[in-house]
């Protein structure tokens, strides 16, 4: 026993780990002084310089690009040069992790909007929605803030918890904060956005390529004890879905708790049409908090599987 817990303790990225997320649900960093909206606001500023809707399709490209590589990195490269002048590499770490999780601030989304729903606030539940996504709200009816809610809350849960925790078991604190970066730049100039269709493109694929794997194997234990022609339908509808990420997420509990999701959504003044996926049943306060608590329980599972796997590694090593 006494090895074992030796063991443990030896093991620095797992304690920092959960450390972090002790620190996170305990202390969480208001939005409002957080670094990550700093970076959100600096985002914008560059877009308005560079993206020019006069330019033609292959100079937005190519300004996206350049944007892109000047944002990332010099970043990366100040937060490897930060990690050799630091007097403990842990507290580096546990630091970079906090700048990137965001478990507590989807936790407190996910409950205002339920009860703004539950209430049939409509003002308020797309108060709320706005902040979380790029698609207009302003005219959702409370179908359609059910539809839009239960989307952003998968998609919240599955990007700000477990992409950030994936990328940190992969590449340390420097690797989840890059991931946090990544995809708040690929919302910021989502090419969904009016005027972003061809200068956001460089960082939506970049991030639809680090975003992949992690959602996939979310995704797997979302399908797993579902019945075979559920599953079947899932990855049916899925083909149709325009995030390559995230749909076998999306389907998948649409498909789970029979939910009719997807379809029409506007951007400014641009209608995009989606696919609708899942089942009949139309989203409402009750399913959104079915689907917070399923997704719960699955980020726990994940943390016990992710810590046994960093366990045995760093032991090996």
């Amino acid at each position: 026993m006494s090895s074992f817990i030796e063991s443990l303790y030896a093991n620095g990225a797992l304690l920092t780990l959960w450390g972090a997320l002790l620190f996170h649900l305990l202390i969480p960093i208001p939005p409002a002084a957080h670094p990550v909206r700093f970076w959100q606001l600096l985002l914008s500023h560059i877009a308005n310089k560079v993206n020019s809707p006069s330019a033609s399709p292959q100079q937005q490209q190519l300004s996206g690009t350049l944007a892109l590589l000047l944002l990332l990195i010099p970043t990366l490269a100040v937060l490897i040069a930060l990690q050799t002048l630091v007097w403990k590499a842990e507290f580096y770490q546990l630091a970079l992790l906090l700048l990137a999780i965001e478990w507590r601030g989807n936790e407190l989304f996910t409950r205002r909007f339920i009860n703004a729903l539950a209430k049939e606030d409509k003002p308020g539940a797309r108060q709320l929605l706005a902040s979380k996504v790029n698609r207009e709200t302003d005219a959702l009816s409370l179908l359609g803030l059910g539809k839009a809610g239960a989307e952003s809350v998968i998609v919240g849960y599955a990007r700000n918890v477990i992409g950030v925790i994936f990328w940190y078991g992969l590449a340390g604190g420097i690797g989840a904060l890059i991931y946090r970066l990544c995809a708040e730049l690929a919302r910021s100039w989502s090419p969904n956005k009016p005027g972003y269709a061809t200068f956001g493109k460089p960082a939506a694929w970049l991030f639809m390529v680090i975003d992949f794997v992690p959602q996939k194997l979310f995704s797997m234990m979302v399908l797993l004890g579902l019945p075979a022609n559920t599953i079947k339908q899932t990855l049916s509808q899925a083909k149709a879905w325009p995030n390559s990420a995230t749909n076998w997420l999306i389907c998948g509990y649409a498909n789970r708790f029979e939910l009719a999701l997807g379809g029409p959504a506007i951007y400014g003044s641009d209608k995009l049409q989606r696919a609708r996926v899942g089942g009949k049943i139309a989203p409402a306060a009750f399913h959104i908090a079915q689907i917070q608590k399923h997704i719960a329980w699955r980020i726990y599972v994940w943390l016990m599987l992710q810590s046994a796997v960093m366990f045995i590694i760093y032991q090996g090593l």
